[in-house]
């Protein structure tokens, strides 16, 4: 396993976070090594969004750490956090509607890799040759699918040493979440590390490396996904049972 040859890039130790005085992350950890694919899994209410805006330094956790790169970023504003290459792209896409394609993507690449952002804009055409061809189009009158791989390409602007997509697959009709997949396990090829927050389960663990669980506040599971399949953890958390 590549957590056993080098020090992770991601580790999270002893977290608990939540809303003014409602907790909701409850002694969270979690680890991920370069070039990993990670599948965090859970319901809804699980705590997934609260724990990606603790990384992502949107809110402060209340106790525990976050090191990225062997470096405590729990405390940081969120604009060092991105400075640092730890990229989220957001839950409901969150692109620019009025915007242009091209202008959407250009935007990622503000300060981080503002000068490799020619070099970089390149690069994601490549991986999505649908933005080039609507590259002048406002962003707005794109289908969900095209709008999902223009945040994709937003994050991949900035350069990212950890990018966490926060339940991509969200709204997509059946044969778009297939073709989403296939671009994951594409972006995967690239040696990329990625932090997949899903509740598509068969579909993250068919291309993760390890997986987590996390249930009510909880992780509830690590390991491999093949151990996931043959536990219990599965149906106790989807289906109550």
């Amino acid at each position: 396993m590549k957590l056993d040859n080098h020090p992770p890039l991601l580790k999270v130790e002893h977290l608990f976070a939540g809303y003014g005085e409602i907790q909701v992350l409850q002694d969270v950890h979690l680890q991920i090594a370069e070039g990993e694919l990670i599948a965090l899994l859970g319901s809804n209410g699980a705590g997934k969004t609260t724990l990606n805006s603790v990384l992502s330094g949107l809110i402060k956790p209340y106790h525990g750490t976050v090191l990225f790169n062997s470096e405590s970023i729990e405390k940081l504003h969120y604009t060092k956090i991105v400075s640092k290459g730890l990229i989220h792209v957001p839950e409901g896409r969150k692109i620019f509607p009025n915007l242009s394609v091209v202008d959407n993507l250009l935007l990622g690449a503000y300060k981080r890799a503002n000068v490799h952002r020619e070099e970089n804009l390149a690069k994601v055409f490549e991986i999505f040759p649908k933005l080039k061809i609507r590259s002048s189009q406002f962003a707005g009158s794109m289908s969900g699918g095209e709008q999902q791989m223009l945040a994709i390409g937003r994050g991949l602007m900035a350069e990212p040493l950890l990018l966490i997509l926060d339940e991509p697959s969200l709204g997509l009709s059946p044969i778009l979440v297939e073709e989403l997949f296939e671009l994951i396990a594409q972006l995967k090829k690239l040696n990329l590390t990625i932090l997949l927050v899903e509740q598509n389960v068969g579909q993250s663990l068919a291309h993760a490396d390890r997986a987590y669980v996390l249930e009510n506040g909880k992780i509830c599971f690590e390991g491999l996904p093949n151990e996931l399949f043959n536990s219990d953890t599965l149906r106790k958390t989807y289906l109550g049972m």
